[in-house]
């Protein structure tokens, strides 16, 4: 249920607002931008509904690692005393034993692993979520508010189908508005864009910090460090 959600919020978060601010303007009338403010509150609802089961799935597989791990090693100490104690077949049992919490271990922690990749990738997508929301929020009061002008200067009117067609409009107060507004849709596009830069980057950073503390946590068990 989750990815679906996930997917749904992509969709929402990749929509043109360009787009979508040209059409309420061919139609004149701001219903598609309502339209596209309802489904993104609700799906946002959902996310954010999806993001404390999957936050909480998280939690319970890193302890259940962390438990079978800590068993793993008390066993791997248990079997090393036994060789010395010259009790070969009851080590020999435990290796077995041992053998299947690691693989147990194991498992937990790419669920983990992969359960948190996908917890990041769902609060990055709440985030961009919401910033685009209060975007299309704010240019849906500025929309009206250009399409009540034009209807007041009803010369115009007919010629408004986009954003585009403003720049050929010799009235400063629909140009003006018109512009400001493509701008500062062209500004949340940017910023939606460096948002996820920044989180592949620090994904794979964090990716790349769990393996090399398994890789240091393994070192110190042959070391006795641990």
């Amino acid at each position: 249920m989750a990815q679906s959600i996930l997917e749904k919020i992509q969709i929402a978060i990749s929509a043109s607002l360009h787009s979508i601010v040209d059409k309420a303007l061919e139609s004149n009338s701001v219903k598609v931008m309502d339209e596209y403010i309802r489904r993104a509150e609700r799906d946002l609802d959902q996310l954010e509904t999806a993001i404390v089961t999957v936050g909480g799935s998280v939690r319970t597989l890193k302890r259940k690692h962390e438990e079978i791990a800590a068993q793993a090693e008390k066993l791997d100490r248990d079997i090393d005393t036994l060789l010395t104690r010259g009790q070969a077949d009851l080590a020999a049992k435990m290796q077995a034993k041992l053998n299947t919490q690691q693989q147990l271990a194991q498992s937990y922690y790419e669920q983990w692993q992969s359960q948190e990749s996908e917890y990041k990738k769902m609060l990055d997508a709440k985030l961009k979520m919401e910033s685009k929301l209060n975007t299309a929020r704010q240019e849906r009061e500025h929309l009206a508010e250009l399409m009540k002008l034009a209807e007041a200067k009803a010369q115009t009117t007919k010629t408004i189908k986009s954003l585009a067609d403003i720049q050929g409009i010799g009235d400063q107060d629909i140009r003006r508005i018109g512009d400001a507004i493509r701008e500062r849709l062209d500004r949340e596009d940017a910023k939606l864009e460096l948002a996820g830069t920044r989180l592949q980057e620090q994904v794979e950073d964090t990716l790349e910090t769990s393996v090399v503390d398994s890789q240091l946590e393994e070192r110190k068990k042959r070391l006795g460090l641990s």
